[in-house]
């Protein structure tokens, strides 16, 4: 069902119970699709993402002469890889504003043998950080470009392949940068060494490594570290291939969030259905069921997932600080609830997400204040001393789904108790960029838990 240009939060009048099916990682599946298509073979991701951010990884890889069969009620996508060989050799590509699909698939075509690939997104595209992937991938050969202004989209890339060599690339503005890097220097005609400069969001990094490994089955490792930030990547003429050509996507920890945190606004008790913890998962942002227990909720392994409990009567402690480097697409998710917690909190290593899908850290501090909150913004951080909420604010989305579904949880609350809703969101729809039955999940164990 379309979702309204405004939407009203009816709040929950009564504890959350249920069991909550997350949709497939979307940073996962956009690397295996990758992965995929240089394959030599076919590949079936089970548990696949469908999503905008996806959808357009997938139309991408089709423009490009890949066979890509999507089945969205068997959550399953297939790939026809091609070994490295590229069907297309002129292609326009549109990315939208998914920086997955953007950093990915320009590593992509810069590798491809042969051809002219031409990538674009939308406006808000263009303002997102690209120029140290395009320099590193240039310095290794790549013929990369900017059609508009240099070191952002649009591109046009005259691909001949990598010759390897040495880089040096700071990715400090987005782990994406590297993990689009990594991914495809293993095709380099010899191999490449990167030298990293910056700090570098490890989680999403390690996380590419996993992906990659599971994609070279009796390799011990593609990725030859010197020191923490030195490595060389052997060049292997065809690096990638599925053994049993499955590969099975994990939920996504950063949707997992928002769940995590319903308990904390509402009461009750949730399980999600095959959640993974920070010592089990790929993800980095597993870490965050630590951060809801530092609130006070419960947060367990069970036998289908992770099982979260918060009792209403309990207090709800605010987080005298935490830094969110590693977890930043979680941070928001903490902060839209931190007007419900029993002090201030305040969320640090958060500069990078300036150049987001928008300035996240601005927006926040922009809505929570219209919300009543005492906000105190730094480059790098945000905090928030919590006070009585205003009602009837209708909070801004700047279309970024994380607006959406971090304030869509503290809607939840029953504010007046009264059940009468006191909270709007503009542009619901952007959460379709990654969990696009998001509100239609929440109405849904609201109306759960009123049947109980």
């Amino acid at each position: 069902m379309p979702l309204p240009d405004l939407l009203s939060l009816p709040p929950f009048t009564r504890p959350v119970r249920g069991e909550v099916a997350l949709p497939g990682s979307k940073s996962i599946t956009n690397r295996a699709l990758l992965l995929a298509a240089l394959c030599d073979g076919d590949v079936t991701l089970n548990g696949a993402l469908f999503s905008e951010d996806t959808h357009l990884m997938g139309a991408a890889l089709r423009q490009l002469g890949f066979n890509v069969t999507e089945d969205a009620v068997a959550q399953t996508i297939r790939v026809a890889g091609r070994g490295g060989e590229f069907p297309v050799k002129e292609a326009d590509l549109f990315v939208g504003l998914a920086g997955t699909a953007a950093r990915f698939l320009t590593a992509l075509c810069a590798v491809a043998p042969g051809g002219v690939y031409r990538l674009d997104g939308v406006p808000q595209m263009r303002k997102r950080p690209m120029k140290p992937l395009l320099d590193a991938l240039r310095a290794l050969g790549a013929d990369i470009r900017c059609t508009g202004q240099e070191g952002f989209f649009p591109l046009e890339i005259h691909a001949r392949g990598l010759a390897g060599g040495h880089v040096e690339l700071d990715a400090s503005e987005s782990s994406q940068l590297l993990s689009a890097l990594l991914m495809v220097a293993p095709l380099a005609r010899q191999e490449v060494r990167v030298t990293l400069r910056g700090s570098v969001r490890w989680a999403y990094v390690d996380m590419t490594a996993q992906v990659m490994q599971a994609f070279t089955p009796g390799t011990k490792s593609l990725i030859e570290r010197r020191d923490t930030h030195s490595f060389t990547l052997p060049a292997r003429s065809q690096p990638y291939r599925r053994k049993g050509g499955v590969y099975a996507i994990e939920p996504d920890a950063s949707a997992a969030s928002y769940f995590l945190a319903l308990p904390l606004v509402t009461g009750g008790q949730l399980t999600l259905r095959g959640a993974q913890d920070s010592k089990r998962g790929l993800q980095g942002d597993t870490e965050f069921a630590d951060v809801v227990r530092a609130v006070g909720a419960t947060v367990q392994v069970g036998t289908n997932g992770l099982d979260v409990s918060f009792r209403s009567a309990a207090p709800r402690r605010g987080i005298s600080e935490r830094n969110f480097k590693a977890i930043s697409d979680t941070f928001l998710t903490l902060a839209a609830i931190a007007p419900l917690l029993d002090g201030p909190t305040r969320i640090t290593g958060i500069a990078h997400t300036r150049k987001q899908e928008t300035d996240r850290v601005a927006g926040m501090a922009r809505e929570l204040t219209r919300l009543g909150q005492r906000v105190i913004e730094a480059e790098d951080s945000l905090e928030i001393h919590p006070q009585p909420l205003t009602s009837g604010v209708e909070i801004e989305t700047y279309h970024d789904h994380r607006f959406a579904m971090s304030f869509g949880v503290l809607g939840c609350h029953d504010l007046h108790s009264n059940g009468r809703p006191w909270l709007s969101l503009r542009n619901p729809a952007c959460c379709a960029k990654t969990f696009p039955h998001f509100f239609e999940l929440l109405e849904s164990l609201r109306q759960n838990s009123l049947a109980r």
